[in-house]
């Protein structure tokens, strides 16, 4: 009778009585989880986490936390106006830190809302809408600064940044109503805080202005254009239908 074989595994190689499979790995791959970087950012998540818990045992409306960040960022614009020629570096830093004291309320309200199991439709609307507040109240402050201080030129350049940074989050929300999704272009509001923050701390927002005014105005027209080729489908699919 032929012998029957096992269809149990074979032990893995042994080197130095350590299966190979589960040997210690060498030291230039352990190194990056063990670098500083990623022990601060899993230090962080840790305190986000605890914070979100805190929050969601507190029983908070996710929605109070959207509007406290809409309060914040009207405090950062109020430091933007108040700032003269001899405090804009001074106000403009302290501006800086409360956009990015704001930036917590955008971090933890959507965690929070789906912690306590209240992600609605309107909870995401909302959010939208008080965005789009926020970021026109700290552009709404560089224009009070540069109005008194005479700065017609940079009245406008704000102006027109304030516009264009509303009209690239149009441009997504009309065209998703139309064609699904639209996430083309570059300047969204994360790209736009970080800008307005380096800014603002480092005291060169005239330059960020431009940066804002010309990626914010790419984004847009690249935007329609792509909206453009994806509603001309459609019709060309149906008349090739028809055709054969």
């Amino acid at each position: 009778m032929p012998a029957s074989f096992s269809s149990a595994p074979s032990p893995a190689p042994v080197s130095d009585g350590v299966p190979r499979s589960e040997s210690i790995p060498s030291v230039s791959k352990s190194s990056g989880w063990k670098s500083w970087t990623s022990a601060f950012g899993r230090a962080c998540g840790v305190l986000l986490d605890t914070i979100v818990r805190w929050l969601a045992l507190s029983r908070i409306n996710p929605n109070v936390l959207t509007f406290m960040g809409l309060v914040v960022n009207t405090w950062a614009a109020i430091l933007f106006g108040y700032a003269v020629a001899g405090t804009q570096r001074r106000m403009f830093f302290y501006a800086g830190l409360v956009i990015i004291f704001s930036g917590f309320f955008d971090l933890v309200d959507g965690q929070v809302a789906r912690a306590t199991n209240r992600v609605t439709r309107f909870g995401a609307f909302f959010d939208s809408v008080v965005d789009r507040y926020s970021d026109a109240s700290q552009f709404l402050g560089l224009l009070v600064f540069y109005a008194r201080g005479d700065k017609f030129f940079y009245v406008v350049l704000t102006a027109f940044v304030m516009v264009s940074a509303i009209m690239v989050s149009y441009t997504r929300a009309r065209a998703e109503s139309l064609i699904g999704s639209c996430r083309v272009g570059f300047m969204e509001r994360p790209e736009r805080l970080v800008l307005v923050i380096i800014g603002a701390l480092f005291n060169r927002m005239a330059p960020v202005l431009w940066v804002i005014a010309v990626l914010s105005t790419i984004t847009v027209i690249h935007r329609m254009r792509y909206t453009w080729t994806r509603t001309q489908d459609p019709p060309l699919a149906a008349k090739a239908g028809q055709a054969a």
